[in-house]
């Protein structure tokens, strides 16, 4: 073999070596059983293959965030997503019973994603909506972030190298978004920022466009203001990060 074709060869095996980064998932689906005094719940979440150690966070992590949706019951221990869901169950067959003309029913849908992934990165995005009872359901998003390397959750503030000079970027791009003047409250047209003072949402998250930031409804709006999004381009916000995406 020549000396010039070997070298492209290794080239070409690296380069492959390097696109083969991302981790490999499985759809997992929950869904509880059918009856005439059962909520209806539908689950879908992605599901990390292999014995890594990112695998295994991640699964975990999408673990704890089901049971913290779904438990209800404070008298089930909930060690598992089958505890949370029977455990949801039973927060409705006791509000039956206490309110026997309740003619609605519980609803709970959750449905995970990759958002976003990267040699670094890992970003899923947790959709759910419940419903029980009231005048509406609600609706919200969790980020779950992931070091890839590391094998390790992380939180908002691992993902910047100074969570103040971010902020204060963040808020620049925020009010022009929203077309509130920069000599003018962060609550001038509206918004209801405790202690009229601006702060990053819980859920920042990594997107193929940018860096999402997302105030779920009551965090900073009313309900009927939706969530609050602002997605800030990914050349923008490299240099605020630990890691460049």
């Amino acid at each position: 073999m020549k000396p010039k074709l070997y070298y492209i060869l290794v080239f070409i095996l690296l380069l492959g070596c390097q696109n083969e980064t991302n981790l490999t998932f499985e759809s997992l689906v929950f869904e509880n059983e059918t009856c005439a005094d059962c909520p209806e719940v539908s689950i879908a979440i992605p599901k990390a293959l292999g014995l890594t150690k990112i695998s295994k966070t991640i699964n975990n992590a999408l673990e704890e965030e089901l049971i913290s949706l779904l438990s209800f019951d404070e008298e089930i221990e909930v060690n598992s997503v089958d505890d949370a869901l029977q455990s949801f169950k039973n927060g409705y067959l006791e509000l039956q019973q206490l309110y026997d003309d309740e003619p609605t029913g519980w609803e709970a849908t959750i449905e995970g994603s990759i958002s976003y992934e990267d040699s670094n990165f890992i970003t899923i995005a947790l959709d759910s909506y419940l419903f029980t009872g009231g005048a509406h359901g609600y609706a919200s998003k969790r980020f779950l972030n992931f070091d890839k390397r590391k094998g390790i959750e992380l939180d908002n503030s691992a993902l910047f190298k100074n969570v103040a000079d971010f902020r204060t970027f963040a808020e620049e791009m925020f009010r022009q978004k929203e077309d509130i003047p920069k000599d003018k409250s962060i609550n001038y047209t509206g918004f209801m920022f405790e202690q009229d003072s601006f702060y990053l949402p819980e859920n920042i998250g990594f997107t193929p466009k940018g860096l999402k930031l997302l105030y779920n409804p009551y965090e900073v709006a009313s309900y009927a203001d939706g969530a609050i999004e602002l997605l800030l381009p990914h050349r923008e916000v490299k240099k605020y990060l630990n890691k460049k995406p």
